[in-house]
């Protein structure tokens, strides 16, 4: 008689328990069998040869294995990427061994328990950090739901909404009319920053944003952000009741950026972007695309904290589309996960896009929605937990299912 063999796919402590329940196994054995159900693999960059023969052996050693360069046998080479295989089991005899050996070991011990800790486990921002209730409410579900940001473009030339929202009185309606749908933030941005688009001056920014923030700023129970490169209108925005900064280029493009964040202690998003709006576009090359964002990533998350920006407050956002080919955006998605080792909230924005527009035939900006509809379920999925869209009442609709299908409540165990 067949016994309808199937492999599972349990892709978290919570899944694998509930099944062990029901083969009513011991709870004394499930927590004993729990570290051996879950397989990892975790990539390290630039290994120094004798910490790689170390992992090799621990590794081999535990029933686990390390990939390795084959020019380390040989000594052809002084570090090597290392991609190491093993059950929480085995990662934890190896990483308790580890503790024991020198070469700075023990650093990479920690290094590689915290991106595991970090990959397993929802982010957790104390809400008593916020004097803020609209902040504390925000943080306070990150982990539980995904959240949706609405896109407010006050500029005549964005490629999906530019001109509809110059007046101030229809910009205000529109925020208003986001929050009813759901809306948990409110994106406020006042420059272009599409594929070929030319810049503005800060002064010129700052008189599309201010006056709609601070229209809204006492009208909404939920927060601004404001989405600039430039620490002068950001500035204004906070000021004028902006709580968040949304800055596309993790503040390269105007340094002064780091400081002012760490200075208001407010929370900013930084993205990864390669190139500028101008250029971003022109055959962007990349040799390890998610070593490469998630490596610039983890570098503006490290400036910001050494200048005084609290860790806890910082979000971060792959920049679907900025620098990037349609493949490169869709191999993001497909691996967005791996972005939560680097243990802070993940937002992502395909609204509209345009690989969306190519991948189904080249439709027009208008007639994405389902398109963008896909891409949003594939990222909360895959652990976006803020989505940027331009249609915020379907696309909160898209999130609260996926929610109910992918989101446990249980506690991270």
């Amino acid at each position: 008689m067949p016994h309808k063999a199937r492999v599972m796919q349990l892709n978290t402590d919570i899944e694998i328990v509930r099944e062990m329940q029901r083969l009513n196994c011991e709870e004394m054995g499930i927590r004993h069998m729990l570290p051996k159900a879950r397989h990892y693999l975790v990539k390290l960059e630039s290994v120094r040869r004798p910490i790689v023969h170390i992992l090799k052996e621990a590794f081999l050693a535990s029933g686990g294995d390390a990939a390795v360069s084959r020019e380390v046998i040989t000594a052809g080479v002084t570090h090597s990427d290392v991609i190491l295989m093993g059950t929480r089991k085995q990662f934890q005899h190896v990483l308790n061994a580890l503790l024991e050996q020198g070469f700075g070991c023990k650093d990479l011990s920690v290094e590689i328990e915290t991106a595991l800790r970090n990959y397993d486990c929802p982010v957790n921002v104390p809400i008593s950090e916020f004097a803020d209730t609209r902040l504390s409410a925000m943080f306070g579900e990150i982990g539980k739901k995904t959240l949706v940001m609405g896109i407010l473009n006050v500029t005549p030339d964005s490629f999906s909404d530019g001109g509809q929202f110059t007046d101030i009185k229809a910009a205000v309606d529109h925020a208003v009319e986001m929050v009813q749908y759901g809306a948990d933030i409110i994106d406020i941005g006042g420059e272009s920053t599409r594929p070929g688009s030319a810049g503005v001056s800060s002064e010129e920014e700052t008189e599309r944003v201010i006056p709609v923030i601070r229209a809204l700023a006492e009208a909404l129970k939920v927060p601004i952000s404001v989405d600039t490169t430039k620490s002068a209108v950001a500035e204004a925005a906070l000021d004028s009741g902006a709580l968040i900064v949304n800055d596309i280029s993790s503040g390269t493009f105007d340094p002064a950026m780091i400081p002012l964040v760490a200075r208001k202690r407010c929370p900013a998003i930084l993205q990864h972007t390669k190139g500028t709006p101008e250029c971003m576009q022109e055959s962007p090359v990349y040799d390890d695309l998610l070593g490469e964002v998630s490596g610039f990533l983890r570098e503006r998350v490290r400036e910001f904290v050494e200048s005084g920006a609290d860790e806890r407050l910082l979000i971060i956002d792959p920049g679907i589309g900025f620098g990037k080919t349609v493949e490169h955006n869709l191999e993001l998605l497909r691996r967005l996960r791996e972005l939560t080792s680097i243990g802070r909230p993940i937002l992502v924005g395909t609204s509209r896009k345009a690989t969306i527009g190519k991948v189904l035939g080249g439709l027009p900006v208008g007639e994405r929605m389902e398109g963008t509809a896909a891409t949003i379920a594939v990222s909360i999925a895959n652990g976006a937990d803020i989505v940027r869209v331009h249609d915020v009442k379907e696309m909160c609709r898209v999130a609260r299912m996926t929610d109910a299908i992918v989101r446990l409540r249980d506690e991270c165990r």
